[in-house]
């Protein structure tokens, strides 16, 4: 908790005129019952009716200015809490940003969305407690301990018994439930993950009839949350009663022996109250900060979690000394890569080398689980090759920023992803500032300009979240037209063609190729008839080259090669 304190520094001047506020606002309440003693000691029994106007007046006014004090206080806690909370979730936001896909794999997405919105949300609101209470109650305790003493020292010596019994009851309390705080977080996790993982494959749930099961999960995980709230609450819940027990027994010992103190003439009357309300003070502050460590072991284990987010470094950063790029623009060469998953017991690629230049066509082609996309994923960079090099124009992809790599990158992914918008802000998500002419042609390259011109709004057609309402070629077409529209050097097409039907794949493959005359052009796919035109074939087996060439040479020399192709072509159209 203390380490997130830290991004307290911008709101240091609202966080000192608190603390001021606060320790005015315990002067008055401190203040008030020795005004009240006097008033019952000098004024009443002496039936003097102007000093005790004079005094009560003067109590009004420090009534007042404590009431002032008290919400000036609250406004600036609630601005110093509420912006420290923006502040870390734009943190948080931007170290996520940062992550390569090894931390979102680590961390998972179900956690990273709970420490976003949940934990930010505890720790919050904690400080504003602590700001309103923590600070206050022990100015209160210490103030009320001084003045009780100046009242009696003798009855004080009741405080110390209420005061170690109280302070070991709380103890005990937090040790038992601070174990289940952390419990509690880690389920709710679970919970996010189910309900996530619910709402994004309600497809599959209900072509499966799995509606039933999946109620049932999500039961289990909310139950499992459900019970460790109520056990970490019922113990929490014990302890405000056992508080106020102590609170009213040391009342009814400082009222036993005061009046015996009263009566032997060893203490007034207006002393006696002014000593009840002073341990009420004390044991009320003693109940803030039992009421403190309710909330702070859950905002403990939230500012763990957060810390977390924040100190996990990214694997892949960018070079401190960037080397500059040379040679040909879009030049691409693997050399001797090999690459393995973290954990991993085997290298889902090995020995990779191949070049790809302006002007040529590659096509990657294998069996499920080859290693075809992971291939992909490196030249992006979204993971680090575990030995050998991939050099672009001349240079390590590692030596070299990760904007200015990607962004001679026009990448459309296995799956598409749409955002939610207008047609026409995820087109221009490839390129901020492309003009109407570049969107229209890279929509009419992509073949999806009969589609759009269908929509009653054209290219301001809205897309709902995810895309879900347009289908999955649709989809395909719009996330092409998205990287054709930045023109990029390098083209990469992740298996993109899979959605489209034949006659579609056909026109958008002779469009391609000339609209990607002069760049690099990578293509991932399942299909024969999409790779078979490349200017080089790739052929992977689990995650080894093992074969290369043209299509009519691997025909001749590489049997897994023929085997893909007999899978998919008849005999007439081999021939």
């Amino acid at each position: 908790m203390l380490k997130l304190l830290k991004h307290l520094k911008p709101y240091s001047k609202l966080v000192v005129g608190v603390l001021i506020l606060i320790f005015l606002q315990a002067f008055a309440e401190l203040y008030l019952p020795t005004l009240m003693a006097d008033i019952v000691d000098v004024g009443v029994v002496s039936g003097d009716t102007d000093y005790i106007i004079r005094v009560g007046g003067l109590m009004l006014l420090v009534a007042i200015g404590g009431v002032f004090c008290a919400i000036i206080a609250s406004y600036l806690s609630a601005i110093t809490a509420t912006g420290f909370g923006r502040d870390l979730r734009s943190r948080v936001f931007a170290r996520v940003e940062s992550y390569s896909l090894t931390e979102f794999d680590k961390i998972g997405t179900a956690s990273l969305i709970t420490r976003t919105t949940n934990d930010i949300t505890q720790v919050q609101q904690v400080l504003l407690v602590m700001l309103r209470m923590m600070v206050r109650a022990p100015m209160m305790c210490i103030g009320g301990i001084i003045m009780a003493v100046s009242q009696d020292a003798e009855l004080s010596r009741l405080l110390l018994i209420a005061l170690p019994v109280t302070a070991v009851a709380v103890a005990i309390f937090i040790r038992k439930g601070m174990p289940l705080f952390k419990d509690m977080q880690q389920k709710l996790d679970k919970l996010n993950l189910v309900l996530r993982e619910k709402l994004t494959g309600i497809r599959v749930i209900r072509a499966f009839n799995r509606v039933e099961y999946e109620k049932e999960r999500f039961n289990q995980a909310n139950l499992d949350l459900t019970a460790t709230a109520i056990k970490v609450n019922r113990i929490m819940a014990a302890m405000m009663p056992l508080m106020i027990l102590i609170m009213n027994f040391t009342t009814i010992a400082i009222v036993w022996f005061g009046a015996i103190r009263i009566d032997s003439g060893a203490m007034q009357v207006g002393s006696l109250m002014a000593f009840i309300q002073y341990a009420m003070q004390i044991m009320f502050s003693l109940v803030m900060v039992s009421m403190m460590f309710v909330l702070l072991p859950r905002a403990e284990v939230s500012a763990v979690r957060i810390n977390e987010v924040l100190q996990t470094r990214p694997d892949i950063v960018d070079p401190e000394q960037p080397e500059i790029l040379y040679g040909q623009k879009g030049f691409l060469q693997f050399k001797e890569v090999s690459f393995r998953y973290p954990g991993a017991e085997q290298a889902a690629l090995e020995n990779i080398s191949f070049s790809a230049g302006p002007g040529q066509t590659t096509a990657i082609i294998g069996g499920t689980g080859s290693g075809k996309t992971t291939l992909v994923s490196l030249i992006l960079r979204f993971y680090d090759v575990t030995s050998g090099s991939i050099l672009l124009d001349g240079v390590d992809i590692r030596k070299m920023p990760q904007e200015k790599l990607r962004a001679k990158i026009g990448f459309v992914p296995q799956k598409a992803v749409l955002f939610s918008g207008t047609i026409r802000e995820n087109i221009c998500y490839g390129k901020e500032n492309a003009t109407e002419a570049e969107i229209r042609q890279a929509c009419e390259v992509a073949q999806a300009t009969e589609f759009i011109a269908s929509r009653h709004d054209g290219f301001d057609a809205v897309i709902a979240q995810g895309g879900v309402n347009v289908s999955g070629g649709q989809k395909q077409r719009l996330a092409i037209a998205r990287a054709l529209v930045r023109r990029p050097e390098i083209y990469i097409f992740d298996d993109s063609f899979s959605a489209l039907d034949f006659k579609t794949e056909a026109r958008l493959r002779r469009a391609l190729k000339k609209e990607t005359a002069g760049a690099t052009v990578i293509i991932v796919a399942q299909r024969v008839a999409t790779v078979m035109d490349a200017d080089q074939i790739i052929v992977l087996d689990n995650g080894k080259i093992v074969g290369k060439g043209d299509h009519q040479t691997l025909l001749q020399t590489c049997s897994v090669y023929r085997e893909i192709v007999a899978s998919q072509l008849s005999e007439e159209e081999l021939a």
